[in-house]
């Protein structure tokens, strides 16, 4: 099984290393971005997960050419399994979560904040009486502001969205409208595939010309929360965690042996990274519907991407 730590490749300009991908910035306006193995979690790197930037490349691929309808996108080409050529947009400054259901574990998750007492939020009000993972009514717009110095998140009404100038009203709208269509194209997907779209990420940029495009990615397992459908009336009568992907075995390992924030990363076990690698193919192809193909050309995965990105070597 073999991974990619990172991709820094010295004959490509303006490098920026996010949390996954590694990115470079080119003269023309594009931009390259390589989904590494790495798994992130309490700010640093836990891990590195064989074909993980492939499932997540992969994944945002197959929805972003499924909703190209609803709005356009960043991607330009894919020059690699791992890799996305996109344009280089003006991000917005409001991240935006659109949740079906009364779940989450952070402290801006509805779940959090309702069983804190809060009924109104996000310019929301939530009825009274509802329990753990329950569908909510409709599905809701949760916007946070993003946090670009590594601050934390916080949450949003879209008043405060517009009349802090985060947003001009049109752009609020605009971006309301596609997150929720967005959200109910998944769902519709989703359920067609015998699985529950509960919550998801959306991050919106502005081309030169000053339209919203979707960037970053779509519905993949790192940026949304699937549950398995079979399972979940069971769950939700027994007040347990519906069946998902789990992929947080190795984030609730790591915070049972240490303080994630402050300590050394115990070593993690070697089968703990290969299932959960596993877990991710499963959710690809539970997702997509398709058969997962992991790419094994070249001596080594860093060997594959430099081979198919030589063509942007700066002369």
């Amino acid at each position: 099984m073999r991974s990619l730590p990172e991709a820094v490749i010295p004959e490509l300009p303006n490098y920026y290393r996010g949390k996954v991908r590694d990115c470079y910035d080119l003269p023309d306006g594009r931009r390259i971005l390589i989904a590494s193995d790495r798994l992130s979690a309490f700010d640093r790197i836990l891990a590195v997960i064989p074909w993980k930037g492939q499932v997540l490349t992969q994944t945002a691929r197959f929805w972003f050419e499924h909703t190209a309808d609803i709005c356009a996108n960043h991607v330009l080409a894919y020059p690699d399994p791992n890799v996305v050529i996109g344009q280089r947009l003006d991000i917005l400054p409001v991240e935006i979560v659109v949740r079906g259901y009364l779940a989450g574990t952070t402290g801006t998750s509805v779940l959090t904040l309702y069983k804190q007492g809060q009924r109104q939020m996000y310019g929301h009000t939530l009825p009274d009486g509802l329990r753990d993972n329950q569908r909510l009514p409709a599905p809701i717009l949760t916007p946070t502001s993003k946090a670009f110095d590594g601050g934390h998140d916080e949450p949003l009404t879209p008043a405060q969205i517009v009349d802090g100038g985060l947003l001009a009203k049109a752009q609020w709208d605009r971006v309301a409208e596609v997150a929720l269509a967005l959200f109910a194209r998944g769902q519709k997907m989703a359920a067609d595939r015998g699985l529950i779209l509960v919550d998801t990420k959306y991050e919106f940029g502005l081309d030169g010309a000053g339209n919203i495009l979707i960037a970053d990615e779509i519905h993949t397992p790192d940026s949304s929360r699937y549950w398995i459908a079979d399972g979940y009336e069971a769950a939700f009568e027994a007040g347990t965690r519906p069946p998902s992907f789990d992929k947080d075995v190795i984030r609730a390992w790591v915070a049972a042996r240490c303080d994630p924030y402050g300590d050394a990363i115990p070593e993690i076990p070697a089968e703990m990274i290969a299932e959960t690698s596993r877990t991710y193919i499963r959710a690809y192809e539970a997702i997509t519907g398709q058969t997962f193909t992991p790419d094994e050309s070249g001596a080594s995965v860093l060997d594959r991407v430099r081979a198919n990105l030589s063509p942007f070597f700066a002369g």
